[in-house]
């Protein structure tokens, strides 16, 4: 039978596939809506405990345990198939919601979102891996095209729901309520479980067995780079109130951050090594430049174009579809190679975030601007999703949970560190935000995408 024939026959709503794509999509729309309403919950929650001080503690608290999480979900997932990283993650999931619902105090809402980061990073893992060994490679495009459109709904509808219930039951039923969704999205999954289940280990070669050690080897440097990750986040938020120990904090953090990257990274990641080191790197640039940019848009157009607060969030909704969209384009059958709609994504992403910064330089084209970011948009999701396929083409049974950890912790940590950057440089011009502030870091995210661009010719190995 022909790779065509096959392609024409496989379906993800149909047979065999449909527990397991529900299963997922149901778990991914739940922690999107989660995040989505943390955001808007958040405020009421600090107001209410009497806590403003802790609202940068409770919003770094997920990012840190999330790092954590990948570096152990990776090792776990290779080691142990994903069923064991991914009945942990839900659990943590369950205990997260649960200890925040139940809160009486901003330690145990930071407790929580401590653990809904460890959650996070388990779930992302572990599901990737799921995808890697249920589904045919033919379907995994379309697959991670639908991980992208279950966050349009949550993005969209997400804070006004969560701003309805917390208004007319409280916020506490934001969390308790994302708990009780939980028990049918792990149902769904338990046929794709039990077959996973009932797959036979793959046999490890010496240079698995001697990757997994050298995996281990790096946790506790993954661990490093949380605690600098936490500890940067804390930093930018008061460098205004204590400028001299946050001003050291900075630039301490940075330093471990990347003496962590080089360990907890795959060999290869900062020279772009030919294949999937490659990946990572272009995950990382990619991740950077979009993040970087969005970031500061709705500040930017509060300041600079005089919109409301609930008018700026028009950029969050333009995000979320956009993204979508393009990772929907990713998924169709094009017949064009992963690697030409990779460069096409990052090409957009380059010329959009270019694009965008006309809502920095200028006062009048402010519908240009956010054509420029819808156009980021497109090329973030058509470039992540074939990220992910690369990830998964690029690895086999026995790496595939540490290759997906290694490109998610990648786009994490250069995040971070381009949200330090650029938060230190708004800081210093807190009082008075010119224009060349945003448009310095949207043009600088516009530079990393086209780094990603020109990188992404090494992402196939040399034949």
């Amino acid at each position: 039978m022909s790779s065509t024939e096959v392609s024409s026959r496989a379906r993800l709503f149909h047979g065999a596939h449909l527990p397991l794509v529900l299963g997922v999509v149901s778990l991914v729309t739940l922690g999107a809506f989660e995040n989505r309403a943390v955001g808007t919950a958040l405020p009421t929650m600090v107001r209410e405990f009497d806590a403003l001080g802790s609202f940068g503690l409770a919003n770094a608290a997920p990012n840190a345990g999330y790092l954590v999480s990948l570096a152990v979900a990776g090792l776990w997932a290779d080691r142990r198939g994903p069923i064991p990283a991914l009945r942990a993650g839900a659990i943590t999931f369950g205990l997260a919601q649960l200890l925040v619902g139940t809160a009486q105090g901003m330690p145990m809402v930071v407790a929580g979102r401590l653990l809904s980061g460890l959650a996070e990073g388990l779930l992302d893992v572990a599901l990737m891996v799921l995808v890697a060994r249920a589904l045919p490679a033919v379907l995994r495009p379309r697959m991670f095209s639908l991980f992208a459109a279950m966050w349009i709904l949550p993005s969209v509808l997400g804070p006004l729901l969560t701003g309805v219930i917390t208004e007319q039951f409280g916020w506490r039923w934001v969390f308790l309520g994302a708990l009780a969704l939980l028990v049918p999205s792990w149902l769904l999954l338990q046929p794709a479980m039990r077959q996973s289940a009932s797959t036979p280990a793959p046999e490890r070669s010496p240079e698995d067995a001697a990757e997994l050690v050298a995996s281990r080897a790096a946790l506790p440097w993954a661990f490093g780079a949380s605690v600098a990750l936490f500890t940067m986040t804390l930093a930018g938020d008061q460098l205004e109130a204590h400028p001299l120990i946050a001003g050291l904090a900075i630039p301490i953090s940075l330093a471990v951050l990347a003496a962590a990257a080089v360990r907890v990274m795959p060999r290869g990641t900062f020279t772009a090594r030919r294949g999937f080191p490659a990946v990572v790197a272009v995950r990382g640039l990619g991740g950077a430049a979009f993040a970087g940019a969005g970031a500061y848009l709705p500040l930017l157009l509060t300041l600079q174009h005089d919109f409301s607060p609930s008018r700026a969030g028009v950029t969050l909704s333009i995000t979320g579809v956009s993204w979508a969209f393009g990772s929907w384009l990713q998924g169709r059958d094009h017949r064009m190679p992963r690697t030409s709609v990779l460069r096409i994504g990052l090409a957009l992403m380059a010329v959009g975030l270019a694009g965008t910064s006309l809502l920095a330089w200028t006062d009048t084209t402010t519908w240009a601007g956010l054509a420029g970011w819808t156009v980021a948009g497109i090329g973030m999701g058509l470039s992540t999703s074939s990220l992910s396929v690369l990830t998964l083409d690029l690895s086999d049974a026995n790496n595939s949970g540490r290759n997906s950890s290694a490109a998610q912790m990648a786009s994490t940590m250069s995040i971070a560190t381009a949200l330090a950057v650029s938060g230190t440089l708004l800081a210093l011009n807190a009082a008075h935000p010119t224009r060349w502030v945003f448009g310095t870091i949207i043009a600088a995210s516009a530079a990393l995408a086209l780094a990603g661009l020109l990188t992404s010719a090494r992402v196939r190995p040399a034949s």
